[in-house]
């Protein structure tokens, strides 16, 4: 498959040189510089994402990090008891155990599962060589919920946030410190795939998506340093970094209205002023996704309102020396030129003047690129699902283009055009908890 994609990368360089060619002599569309410009940077990335590798550590390093003093982050509003028990047995089960978990109830409303939950892990986790926490606060959302546990735990060197509906793999917390060995080092990131991959369609395809995501642009941004979210279901953070900014995590404020979402992307970018930002592409977790397309778009709409929100930050404070900043500007001026030349292309000039000659090239070109984005999904293997299975959501991959270019892209820019819109419709109490 890899041959198939390179092949066809090769062609569509020749086409877009010979386009660039002609466009110079004053021949052809003027959009061809436009899709030359992106097109160099699409191979910049895919070439990049292919450079990352796991971080790997000598005898005399991984001494160290043994050393080090892990504490595991759990906030939980009205999750599901026994989605919350499973995301608790994973994280007892490492091979790398935390020094604690801290449990953080924000205020749940329906408790009754939890007492058993509750008495199960502070049971368990003990005998385990692991110091148990549960705590119970009114509801004030999740920043305030992991404050709590930060507080209560000055001896920590790392903080491993886990959402509380997720699964952590058995290796998930020794892979995820590996790259602390490096002391430039500030956040780490990891894997996050669909816990109900198998529960409809929509999950399906969004584990494809979600996945691949991670594996490209993710993958690439990493090779420099420079990740700009570091996914809450998967993330671990040098303690230094989160309690030396706890006022403004806590106190975030966008145009004068209380920021309550986005927080994995702000300890990030936390993270990213004082040092390295990196993906460790071997630690992995299995968060659960909406399986309806309502719950998916509130979703997302909250992380594009999220991401606008945390680009002001990013332009703001990124120093301009930096490779962060300046792939940040590249990366909207990219959305922005991808958007024109969609609607230009894929609406406007139809109507104008219809080509029926010009229509496998519409729909062919994006379909193309999207296997090549992808096909890294298919250099992972999956416990929860066979090979055959796998290359068939693969093969679900013009669904994914399709959906991405229509409806998430409608979808982004309207969550920048509402990006005030900070309450609660976007948060995650009317999101992920509604599908459970």
């Amino acid at each position: 498959m890899a041959a198939v994609v390179l092949a066809a990368a090769a062609a569509w360089v020749a086409h877009h040189l010979l386009s660039v060619l002609s466009a110079a002599r004053g021949q052809g569309s003027g959009f061809s510089y436009a899709y030359g410009a992106m097109f160099i940077l699409l191979v910049i990335q895919f070439g990049a994402a292919y450079l990352e590798r796991p971080a790997k550590v000598t005898d005399r390093v991984q001494e160290a990090l043994d050393q080090l003093h892990v504490v595991g982050l759990v906030p939980a509003y009205n999750e599901d008891a026994a989605a919350l028990r499973a995301c608790l047995e994973s994280m007892i089960f490492q091979t790398r155990k935390p020094q604690t978990i801290y449990v953080v109830d924000d205020g749940s409303k329906h408790t009754e599962g939890y007492q058993k939950v509750k008495r199960w892990f502070l049971e368990v986790a003990p005998v385990h060589g692991i110091t148990a926490a549960w705590h119970i606060q009114v509801n004030r959302g999740k920043r305030h919920a992991q404050a709590a546990a930060i507080l209560s735990t000055p001896d920590a060197d790392i903080y491993w946030t886990v959402d509380s509906d997720t699964v952590s793999d058995p290796q998930a917390l020794e892979e995820l410190l590996k790259p602390f060995g490096n002391p430039e080092v500030q956040s780490v990131a990891g894997i996050v795939m669909a816990a109900n991959v198998h529960s409809s369609f929509l999950t399906r395809f969004t584990d494809l998506w979600f996945v691949a995501g991670q594996l490209t642009d993710r993958s690439s941004l990493s090779v420099l340093g420079s990740v700009w979210v570091n996914s809450g279901p998967i993330a671990a953070y040098r303690a230094s970094v989160i309690r030396g900014n706890m006022k403004s995590y806590l106190t975030e404020t966008f145009f004068g209205r209380r920021v309550p979402f986005s927080d994995d992307s702000m300890l990030t970018l936390f993270a990213m002023l004082r040092g390295r930002t990196v993906q460790q592409p071997s630690a992995f977790a299995y968060s659960l996704m909406p399986e309806k397309i309502n719950h998916f778009s509130r979703m997302f709409l909250r992380w594009m309102r999220g991401s606008f929100i945390r680009s002001w930050w990013r332009i703001r404070y990124l120093p301009l020396t930096s490779f962060g900043w300046w792939a940040h500007i590249v990366r909207w001026a990219q959305s922005v030129a991808a958007t024109i030349l969609f609607v230009a292309v894929m609406i406007v000039s139809p109507i104008i003047e219809f080509d029926p000659e010009a229509i496998p090239w519409m729909l062919g070109v994006p379909v193309v690129v999207g296997y090549a984005q992808t096909l890294r999904y298919m250099t992972l293997r999956r416990s929860d699902q066979s090979t055959l299975y796998q290359w068939g959501t693969w093969a679900l991959t013009p669904v994914a283009v399709l959906f991405a270019l229509v409806w998430l892209r409608a979808i982004r820019w309207y969550g920048v055009a509402t990006c005030w819109k900070t309450g609660s419709w976007g948060t995650r109490q009317t999101v992920e908890v509604a599908m459970n």
